[in-house]
């Protein structure tokens, strides 16, 4: 998989991160963007958007230059690391320790990097390790006892941080505790530890020991004081451990600050350290970015560019602390097809202290793939001469860009499996999931490419607010909803789908979650996004034998909503349709009922062409199921049909808009003629009205004719632009 597809412009020489870092991957210098007070970048992208490539990318090419950290904070390893002393150690704390050691061993241009803040409050939270002795606190302090000096030095110099070496002095200072009973998290132990601390500080570790620690809230300027309530808090756990970890995350960020701000680092560094914060939409990550942009909301600033991920395209709830969607002021955003990297600087003035979190972001949108560099994908993975002048290619092309909408991840997964395969002279898009996919190094069983994705894309990324006792249910539930078109709709499928389970979700609730989880939304499609329907859609069908499921679904709604026009009515309604009816209509075409929506649509149509025409988009927005599809036929005519010319002409009509409509085939010029025939044949029939057709016949001709959607909604105009 190429690391850098579709991200050529962001990694370049003169690219978004080698301005950002201050340093091009070949090692030149560059006009560093936006400092002193940098926005952290968020990298916004539901599933398959490359997030996660793009920070490896980043770091493959510029750690060699710049100290740059790629951490996973989905990764269950800090929790686990932080499992042996709850009291001392936390998935951030083991986060931090993880980063001090990395950039610890930083062989680049400046050489290593020191740690003496956050090794001083790291410290003191060993006074939380087991039951409190000396010797637990001790064992526990000494993890850290690397972090203070820079690699290859024992000791720092003269006049440094420290005025001597800190190894084994903890424990020294500790032994005369040892044996004594003492009470747990004694008063004594932490004294002690901070007087094994403070009387080996230099004047200027004594400064900034004050000035960091003394900052810590209720230590009215006294870094003991500070100290001795950071480990109480982190003991206390929830918002008071959360408030200590965050001031910790500043130390960390404070020692990187001052490598580069002194004399020696002025002159022997370059460029700005890097944090690549991966998964950030965790929890673990969110509480990572919090801090930091609440310290830089408050005035703090350091030269670390902090890149996290999120999958909401607003980059996450939290950064808006509640404000109504209409309050909010929305951040500035980076979309890299649109050009260069935008201007941008924090909010001043009143109220700038309690600006949402989002004041201090920078969103970077991450691009969808372009035509061409669609074509090039699959292109490049073809494996045999084309028949017929490229015609399977052509064909293969369509099919990945409309069934991955440019997304990436699926443009590769699908363009490797379509390497070898042949599409059918007819084919649905859907046909090509079917196509077996061995990823590289898996010894796993070959699997089709919509196993692939579907796990890549569903169950390998829950919904991460999703409850722990729905996460079995999810695929499924999801895969039910592919056939819903707005909340209503949803919620009969999942009142059925999870009749007799103790937890439930609602529409409303799975509507959030896939928000949250950052797919598309749109207006006529409960599953807004186009590819994850069609992948969803393709596993109901296969759920049962011979569809039974699709059919069950759609027979569901079907006689729901027949239910629904006999009792309310068949008038106006919200939602994805203008009436009951014919969302009832929608159901029974794609449940094989097409000949009695014919029979609807060539009743209702005599005196309300406009309106009829409305019904009929909204009627045939419906998915194929598989097997042999002969819509193609029927439209043009080439299927005997009964009734009059009148009914006749409908059932083509209808055949030909269900074909457009559907957007998993071409259309193109033949379906075009076919559309403005037919809507032209109705337009000199007699019966009122009918002459208003011939507009709509050169309207949708047009339209099919450019593989554009004949009703637009979000997800369909997607494709439109994505020819």
């Amino acid at each position: 998989m190429p690391e850098d597809l579709g991200f050529e412009k962001l990694l370049g020489e003169d690219g978004f991160f080698a301005r950002l870092f201050g340093r091009s991957p070949s090692g030149g210098g560059r006009e560093p963007l936006y400092g002193p007070d940098l926005p952290v970048v968020v990298l916004t992208g539901g599933p398959g958007m490359g997030k996660g490539r793009l920070l490896r990318a980043v770091r493959d090419g510029f750690a060699t230059k710049v100290p740059v950290i790629h951490l996973d904070c989905g990764s269950p390893v800090y929790a686990d690391r932080a499992e042996p002393e709850p009291g001392a150690r936390s998935d951030a704390t083991e986060v931090l320790v993880e980063v001090a050691r990395r950039l610890r061993a930083w062989q680049g241009t400046g050489g290593s990097f020191a740690f003496p803040r956050l090794f001083t409050g790291l410290a003191m939270l060993a006074t939380g390790a087991g039951d409190g002795t000396p010797e637990a606190v001790a064992t526990e302090a000494e993890r850290y006892e690397d972090l203070p000096q820079r690699q290859r030095f024992h000791r720092l110099g003269p006049g440094d941080f420290w005025r001597g070496a800190l190894h084994g002095s903890i424990r020294n200072l500790l032994t005369a505790l040892f044996g004594q009973a003492l009470d747990p998290y004694s008063a004594a132990v932490g004294n002690a530890l901070l007087d094994a601390l403070f009387e080996r500080l230099a004047p200027r570790g004594r400064a900034e020991l004050e000035r960091i620690y003394g900052a810590y809230p209720g230590a009215a300027g006294q870094p003991r004081h500070g100290l001795r309530n950071l480990a109480a808090d982190f003991q206390a756990g929830g918002e008071a451990r959360t408030l200590a970890e965050s001031f910790l995350f500043r130390a960390l960020r404070e020692d990187l600050e001052a490598s580069y701000a002194s004399t020696s680092g002025w002159l022997r560094r370059v460029g700005r350290p890097g944090l690549l914060l991966d998964h950030a939409e965790s929890p673990l990550g969110e509480r990572l970015l919090r801090a930091v942009l609440a310290d830089r909301r408050g005035g703090q600033r350091d030269r670390v560019v902090v890149v996290g991920t999120a999958r909401r395209a607003d980059g996450g709830a939290f950064l808006y602390g509640g404000l109504p969607p209409d309050e909010v002021v929305p951040p500035v955003e980076f979309r890299p097809a649109d050009g260069g990297p935008p201007a941008w600087s924090r909010r001043t003035g009143g109220g700038a202290d309690g600006a949402p979190l989002a004041d201090g972001t920078l969103l970077l949108r991450m691009p969808f793939l372009t035509g061409d560099q669609l074509r090039q994908e699959t292109e490049r993975r073809q494996t045999r001469a084309e028949p017929e002048g490229g015609t399977n290619r052509r064909r293969i092309d369509a099919a990945v860009a409309r069934l991955s909408g440019g997304r990436p991840h699926t443009v590769i997964r699908l363009a490797a499996a379509a390497a070898a395969f042949r599409m059918p002279a007819d084919a649905n898009d859907r046909d090509i999931l079917d196509a077996p996919l061995r990823l590289p190094g898996d010894d796993t069983p070959e699997q089709s490419v919509a196993e692939v994705l579907l796990r890549e894309l569903v169950l390998d990324q829950l919904p991460v607010r999703l409850p722990a006792e729905l996460r079995d249910q999810w695929l499924d539930l999801l895969t039910h909803l592919s056939v819903a078109h707005d909340e209503e709709c949803a919620g009969i499928l999942l009142r059925h789908h999870q009749s007799g389970h103790v937890h439930h979700l609602t529409a409303h609730h799975v509507s959030t979650l896939l928000t949250d989880t950052g797919w598309r939304s749109c207006e006529r499609h409960f599953i807004g996004d186009f590819g994850l329907r069609q992948l969803l859609l393709h596993r109901l069908y296969g759920l049962r034998p011979d569809g039974a499921a699709w059919y069950a679904d759609h027979h569901l709604l079907r006689d729901h909503y027949a239910r629904r026009a006999a009792t309310d009515g068949e008038g106006p309604r919200g939602g994805a349709f203008r009436s009951v009816m014919t969302h009832r209509m929608n159901h029974h075409l794609v449940s094989g009922g097409a000949d009695d929506v014919v029979s609807h649509l060539a009743a209702t149509l005599p005196g309300r062409p406009q309106e009829w025409c409305a019904e009929l988009l909204e009627i045939a927005q419906a998915p194929y199921p598989r097997g042999v599809d002969a819509r193609r036929e029927r439209a043009q005519g080439l299927l005997p049909t009964d009734g009059s010319a009148l009914r006749r002409t409908v059932d083509q009509l209808l055949h030909a808009v269900w074909l457009c409509e559907e957007r998993t085939r071409p259309t193109g010029k033949e379906t075009a003629r076919t559309l403005a025939k037919l809507l032209d044949l109705l337009s000199i029939m007699e019966f009122d009205g009918a002459g208003q057709l011939s507009r709509t016949a050169t309207d949708w001709s047009g339209l099919a004719e450019n593989e554009q959607p004949l009703l637009r909604c979000t997800c369909t105009e997607q494709l439109g632009r994505r020819r």
